[in-house]
């Protein structure tokens, strides 16, 4: 196992993102040390059993509750254990609601399942994005207003709508039910339930104090890796201090803004919006834009980013709260004196979660690496299809490898933690692929349990089929060579 200190590496300051020591020098930390030494030992004690079931999922964000609606929906008694009180994670919780791209450069759209029906489920006004038939357009026109509004890349007009928080946790909450999940809030998985090499449950934290979830199969969709890591799974933990991937925030929206006004702003007056900016940087020494929201009086912020701080240290994760908080005041107060359309911003609300994008990535039996890019072969374990980051790659193979720790039994882990590469971390860590990949370990949990054998001896074919009876896209499997062959051809 590797350790938790990350691996840095210097990068230059922007607009999206900071290092600690850019804004804040040596001793300018809202927190004074502190003053902790030794230890103290904690004495044995029997833990009641809250519950038993067939598959526990710890976490209820994007890939939790994929997970937990895909393996009820297979057929297994389901518990869901959240710390807090809804679900969605960082997608509602975070107010991560710009939801990234489903679609490929085709405007085909290829993470669907989950994704798909939650999406389409919520209401007219909890969605907003462009409509499929403008799905892979690149009319001018068409991607310039898009690409005001977080939907067109590279020329490119992609599903990437935003969305309702509040929505998306009612709604959510409700598939759930409807589907027979067992949903437990307010509680924090602390440690694992270990026996010979496999995973039995876990112990969590409430208010009636410590009880037992016993099950079959768990599905780690902490984020972070939590169960896995105190189970002696295997994992990895490089970043860069520098890169957007790896920087920590907490975002926030401003209500009473005319959007409309911003964005004809930005998008018509080149000029006076450097201008602005320019100062912005200049007052606040650090400076953000804000993003659309599903609502045109709504304006959403997701950072500043700051880097150089660890979502495992609570020090640090306290001290990007506090900071971002004063972002929040800050920015108000100078977009309302200086933008258009902003005139009567007020602080509406900061997200409840803090936005972290890495810390532990599970050691897999399989991964995505970014050597994978450019192939285009669909894996012979194939559990989901991600969109490539540019046009130049075909779309990307996600196995069911990426979800099985290398030694651990008892356990799948999907969302931002599975197995891949720091590279492919980048787009495997957004909220469509925490569907996708919580999905399939739910899917596969539940299948699990169902012929008594653990999750890495899933019959895949078994598993994929369950998958396409859900609603999830995947390409159908090709011979390697003649893959091989027609790219030995084209080049």
């Amino acid at each position: 196992m590797s350790d938790d200190r990350p691996r840095v590496q210097e990068v230059r300051q922007s607009e999206d993102r900071f290092l600690a020591s850019d804004v804040f020098g040596s001793g300018q930390r809202a927190l004074p040390r502190r003053n902790g030494r030794g230890t103290v030992r904690e004495a044995a004690r029997d833990v009641p059993i809250y519950h038993s079931c067939d598959v526990a999922v710890v976490g209820g964000g994007p890939a939790g509750t994929a997970a937990a609606l895909a393996a009820a929906r297979a057929g297994a008694d389901v518990v869901l254990l959240e710390r807090y009180n809804h679900l969605g994670g960082l997608s509602t919780g975070g107010l991560v609601i710009w939801i990234d791209r489903m679609t490929d450069w085709s405007g085909r759209r290829v993470i669907r399942g989950f994704a798909e029906e939650v999406l389409d489920r919520l209401p007219p006004e909890g969605v907003a994005g462009p409509a499929p038939e403008d799905w892979g357009s690149r009319e001018p026109a068409k991607v310039k207003h898009w690409g005001l509004r977080t939907s067109a890349h590279h020329g490119t007009v992609t599903w990437a709508p935003t969305i309702d928080p509040e929505r998306l946790k009612l709604l959510s909450q409700e598939m759930l039910l409807e589907a027979g999940v067992r949903l437990v809030f307010h509680g924090w998985a602390a440690t694992p339930i270990v026996e010979d090499g496999a995973v039995k449950g876990v112990v969590f934290e409430g208010k009636g104090g410590r009880q037992a979830l016993m099950a079959k199969v768990v599905v780690d969709c902490t984020g972070d890796g939590d169960v896995f890591a105190r189970a002696g799974a295997d994992y990895e933990t490089d970043i860069e201090e520098g890169d957007v991937h790896h920087s920590m925030n907490t975002a926030f929206v401003l209500g009473g803004v005319d959007m409309a006004a911003w964005l004809a702003f930005r998008g018509g007056q080149p000029e006076q919006f450097a201008e602005f900016a320019r100062l912005g940087r200049e007052r606040l020494g650090f400076f953000q834009t804000p993003y659309v929201s599903w609502r045109n009086d709504i304006a959403l912020f997701l950072g500043p980013r700051q880097s150089g701080l660890s979502a495992l240290d609570v020090d640090d994760m306290t001290e990007v709260e506090i900071r971002s908080h004063r972002f929040m005041g800050l920015h108000c107060d100078y977009f309302r004196t200086h933008a258009p359309g902003f005139a009567h911003a007020f602080m509406l609300q900061s997200a409840p979660q803090l936005g972290v994008r890495h810390t532990r990535r599970l050691a897999g039996v399989g991964r995505v690496l970014r050597s994978q890019w450019e192939e285009g072969v669909p894996l012979a374990d194939e559990i989901g299809v991600s969109p490539s980051v540019s046009l130049k790659y075909p779309v990307v193979s996600v196995p069911y490898g990426a979800l099985v720790p290398r030694r651990l039994d008892g356990l799948l882990a999907a969302g931002r933690h599975v197995s891949c590469d720091a590279n492919s971390h980048g787009f495997l860590r957004e909220i469509p692929q925490c569907w996708l990949t919580g999905q399939a370990a739910g899917a596969g949990a539940a299948l699990a349990v169902g012929a008594g054998v653990a999750p890495r001896a899933v019959d895949v074919k078994a598993l994929q089929a369950e998958l396409r009876r859900q609603g999830v896209f995947l390409q159908e499997q090709a011979d390697p060579a003649m893959h091989a062959r027609e790219a030995e051809n084209a080049a």
